[in-house]
């Protein structure tokens, strides 16, 4: 199984050790990546209660406008760490998927898109993690696997809320009841992500595609994201109804003004997330 380059060998300069996220700023968009390479990534209580202050963080910064997520090491996410789990099981549990939780729901409607770039494993709390992100691109090779049932238990992070909407209804229960590995292509095939592409351009690939949303209309990307997220729940004529308060707040900003101009002018628009 190959490793996309900057994910095989040690932290970027400047983490700190035993750190377990490793946070990058950049212009316009903020790299997040899960760094407990040792344990393929597995969420214990220390990273969870750090993803969401990261989370936390990023959800109130307006100027953060696309977040890309991402795995140190061999693998995106192995799922959730079973020696803790086992130590202490009810109490882990809570104190495990509760700031979780918490982290997905400012994750899932803050207006910056979220990328998620796969590799390796990712299986359990890492797929449905994956699922929640509004993009997702895997390197060739990449294995997948929702595991709980392995383990003997039901699903967290959103997972029986995102994979049907994703699959459909039976293709959710079986992937979810069965347990079994599938590969990139297979989830490319059934839409869990965007595009497959080699391991050693992951990297490049997902940093390119997240500089691509930081450029764009956030505004409008935030109503998007909500708008879809909560269609499956409303009647057509609610749906109608925020569609319309959507699109004449978008109209009320400096964006559709500027994608305007653009149009006319017959050039790229320069967007500036308002």
């Amino acid at each position: 199984m190959s490793v996309p380059p900057d994910m095989a060998g040690q932290p970027p300069q400047g983490a700190a050790a035993g750190e377990p996220l490793i946070v990058q700023r950049h212009e316009g968009w903020v790299h997040v990546r899960f760094n407990r390479p040792e344990a393929l990534n597995a969420l214990d209580v220390a990273t969870a209660r750090a993803f969401l202050g990261v989370v936390e963080s990023l959800a109130n910064d307006d100027g953060v406008r696309a977040v890309l997520l991402s795995g140190a090491g061999r693998a995106f996410m192995a799922g959730g760490d079973l020696a803790q789990l086992r130590a202490a099981p009810v109490e882990t549990a809570h104190a495990l998927i509760g700031p979780l939780h918490q982290a997905l729901r400012r994750l899932t409607s803050m207006r910056a898109p979220v990328v998620a770039a796969l590799h390796g494993a990712v299986a359990g709390a890492g797929l449905s993690l994956a699922l929640a992100a509004d993009v997702a691109i895997a390197a060739a090779g990449t294995r997948f696997n929702l595991a709980y049932t392995r383990i003997g238990t039901s699903c967290d992070l959103g997972a029986t809320w995102s994979l049907p909407r994703m699959v459909g209804l039976r293709r959710a229960l079986q992937i979810a009841l069965l347990s079994e590995d599938f590969d990139a292509d297979r989830a490319e095939a059934w839409g869990l992500v965007a595009r497959v592409v080699p391991a050693e351009r992951l990297v490049e690939e997902a940093q390119a595609l997240t500089r691509r949303l930081a450029q764009g209309p956030t505004r409008a990307y935030g109503h998007i994201k909500r708008l879809m997220r909560t269609s499956s729940g409303q009647p057509l004529d609610r749906q109608l109804d925020d569609e319309q308060s959507a699109f004449a707040d978008c109209a009320a900003g400096e964006d559709f003004a500027e994608g305007l101009d653009a149009f006319f002018d017959k050039r790229a628009p320069r967007f500036v997330g308002r």
